[in-house]
């Protein structure tokens, strides 16, 4: 438990001290926003705030766990470094987009295809990767089987070995490009990803400490073997987990509104893709679902509006994403945030609840 508190703590403090240092810089590089020009009126004033404030969440939640690791001067394991490796990776895409919208003056960074390309070869290799580096019980960081608050009897190697990776490896990389972008989309409010994916880190945070608990490899106290989780590094998620927490945390008091700094898709690419990770390590992949439900519901209501003009001609919402629609409705930017953060904790006490719920009728 020392190890998740101090991941928490690092994560924390270095986005609460150093974000003020990135910003000082961003500002004298003069690396700011750039606001679409169809968007409420209200966010012109947001024009020139710098962006790329990912960069300090991901690399203290790296250190984070690397802090965490050393105080109990323990390596880290497989899962731990996979996670690492999901986060980093797009949070790399999502500078190289950032960037290139500063350096090129305009709100249209890489490609669709440039993402694309670079988001499967970090999701390929990934998915590749988390169905080996078995652990001396056999035990993978991933599992072909699909999960919602535990490995269910659904194998995608009903097709065999070669078969079940390919079908993991594109169910994998759906769950990335997915969680990916519902947070990238939510990001569009001052703190409104960033307060959110910090609840959904803190149930993450619990999730893996319950399974490091009741984990059927380390064999905690009298675990039935029905109840006990299969998950190869509960611990190592819970560290991270905690330093993502810490770092939105941290994050969010500049972040708030009015934002000082924006996470940009440096921040919201690796954030989902984080949330993708957990889901897939923790075996959690359609409780994620619920967790995230408002990422989830942001991400619809973009999917809905542009089916339905493109199929019928007209809208459904005054603006996609979801939060658009209440702005433009009359709420204010403040309120819109608060409101859907206290949407994402009703959908983490549900998630949280299913998940002890399942635990019990196991």
């Amino acid at each position: 438990m020392t190890a998740i508190l101090v991941s928490a703590a690092v994560g924390l403090l270095i986005t609460l001290f150093g974000t003020p240092v990135l910003i000082r810089f961003l500002h004298k590089r003069e690396y700011g926003q750039f606001i679409r020009q169809d968007g409420p009126q209200g966010h012109f004033t947001k024009r020139g705030t710098p962006t790329m404030g990912g960069l300090v969440i991901i690399i203290a939640t790296v250190l984070g766990y690397a802090a965490a690791n050393l105080s109990e001067l323990r390596t880290p394991r497989a899962s731990g470094v996979l996670l690492l490796f999901l986060i980093v990776g797009l949070g790399l895409i999502g500078f190289l987009d950032d960037f290139a919208k500063i350096s090129k003056q305009r709100s249209l960074g890489l490609s669709p295809w440039q993402k694309i390309l670079g988001q499967a070869f970090i999701g390929i290799t990934f998915s590749v990767a988390a169905l080996n580096f078995a652990n001396r019980n056999g035990l993978t960081p991933a599992s072909t089987r699909i999960s919602f608050a535990r490995d269910s009897n659904l194998d995608l190697a009903f097709a065999g070995a070669v078969g079940g990776i390919i079908l993991f490896t594109i169910w994998s990389n759906f769950l990335i490009t997915a969680w990916s972008n519902a947070v990238n989309l939510t990001d569009g409010l001052d703190g409104l990803a960033a307060g959110s994916s910090a609840m959904v880190f803190a149930a993450y945070t619990l999730i893996g400490v319950w399974q490091t608990n009741q984990s059927c490899t380390y064999g905690h106290g009298d675990v039935v073997a029905t109840l006990c989780y299969q998950t190869r590094d509960p611990r190592d998620m819970a560290m991270i987990a905690a330093g993502l927490m810490g770092a939105c945390f941290g994050f969010l008091w500049w972040n708030a509104s009015p934002a000082k700094i924006f996470m940009g898709d440096t921040g919201s690419l690796a954030l989902g893709g984080a949330v993708a990770g957990l889901s897939i390590l923790t075996r959690t992949e359609f409780l994620a679902v619920l967790i995230g439900g408002l990422f989830v519901a942001e991400v619809v209501s973009d999917i809905v509006q542009v089916v339905s003009f493109k199929s019928t001609g007209k809208r459904v919402f005054r603006m996609a994403p979801l939060h658009h629609h209440f702005e433009l409705g009359g709420w204010t930017e403040v309120n819109v945030v608060i409101r859907f953060w206290i949407v994402t904790g009703v959908f983490v006490v549900l998630g949280l609840g299913l998940f002890y719920a399942e635990y019990l009728v196991s």
